[in-house]
C-alpha cells in the first residue's frame, strides 16, 4: 500500500471510529429505554421478540404499491441526501458517497396499515443509525422528520430510527429497490407500520421536539405499532 493509500485508510478508519463512538451514545440514551408493554398478535416470535404477525394483519406473496399519487424518477448521478437540522455537522451526500458507507444486509417484515403484510424480505443499505451518528445529533435532539422527493413527510422518535434494522434500503431481495417502492433509496421500519419508512428519501431533518408528517395530520397513529393494533389516532 501506497503512502497517499495508507493516509486515506487511516482517515477512513478515523471517520468510522468517530460514527461508532456517536453511535454508541446514541445507542446508550435511546435504546436502553424498554419498548412498550402490551403486544399482541400471532404466530412464533419475530426478530423483536413479538409475535410474528401482529393483530389485524393477514400475509401476502404479493408487494402492493401505495403513495399519495406521484412517483419522482431520481438518477444516481443526481441523488443527493441531506441530513440537517439539530445536528453538529451537516451532511450532503452523493450516491458514491452512501455506497462508501458501511451497508448490512437485515431480513425485514413489510406491515401496511391497511392490514396486508408481506414476510422475509431482504433488504440491503446504510443503517439510518449511521447517517444520524455521522451528522452527530445535539444532546437535545429528540425525533427525525424524513422527507422524500414526492413532498412526502413522516416523523420518527429516535427511539425507533435507531434500531438495527431500520435501513435505507438500496436493495431488496438481490435486486435494486424498484422505483414504485421507493427506488433509489427508501427508509424502512419493520417494527412499525410502513407508512413510516419514506420512499425517494432526500432528506432527514433532525428535530428537538415531536412534529407530524403527512399521514400524522391526516389521523394516522403518530405512534404507528403494528403490535398495539396503533393505526389511527
Amino acid at each position: 500500500m501506497s503512502p497517499a493509500e495508507s493516509d486515506t485508510q487511516r482517515m477512513a478508519d478515523d471517520k468510522q471510529a468517530r460514527i461508532e463512538a456517536v453511535r454508541a451514545q446514541l445507542r446508550q440514551r435511546w435504546l436502553s429505554k424498554p419498548r412498550d408493554p402490551g403486544s399482541r398478535g400471532s404466530g412464533p416470535p419475530n426478530r423483536h421478540g413479538l409475535p410474528k404477525l401482529p393483530p389485524g394483519q393477514h400475509v401476502t406473496d404479493r408487494w402492493p404499491v401505495l403513495d399519495p399519487g406521484r412517483q419522482p424518477r431520481v438518477s444516481l448521478a443526481d441523488f443527493r441526501l441531506t441530513v440537517d437540522g439539530a445536528v453538529e455537522e451537516p451532511v450532503t451526500l452523493g450516491w458514491s458517497d452512501l455506497l462508501a458507507l458501511p451497508q448490512v444486509e437485515r431480513a425485514g417484515d413489510f406491515h401496511c396499515v391497511t392490514s396486508w403484510s408481506k414476510m422475509d424480505l431482504r433488504f440491503k443499505g446504510v443503517q439510518l443509525a449511521t447517517l444520524l451518528s455521522l451528522a452527530r445529533p445535539l444532546p437535545q435532539a429528540t425525533h427525525v422528520m424524513t422527507h422524500a422527493d414526492d413532498g412526502y413527510t413522516t416523523n420518527l422518535p429516535l427511539r425507533e430510527a435507531l434500531e438495527d434494522d431500520v435501513l435505507l434500503a438500496h436493495t431488496v431481495d438481490g435486486a435494486p429497490l424498484p422505483v414504485e417502492h421507493g427506488g433509489p433509496v427508501r427508509i424502512v421500519t419493520p417494527q412499525l407500520y410502513a407508512w413510516k419508512g419514506a420512499k425517494w428519501i432526500r432528506r432527514i431533518e433532525v428535530l428537538t421536539q415531536d412534529r407530524p408528517g403527512f399521514w400524522e395530520e391526516r389521523g394516522y397513529s403518530n405512534t404507528a405499532q403494528p403490535w398495539r393494533d396503533d393505526r389511527y389516532s
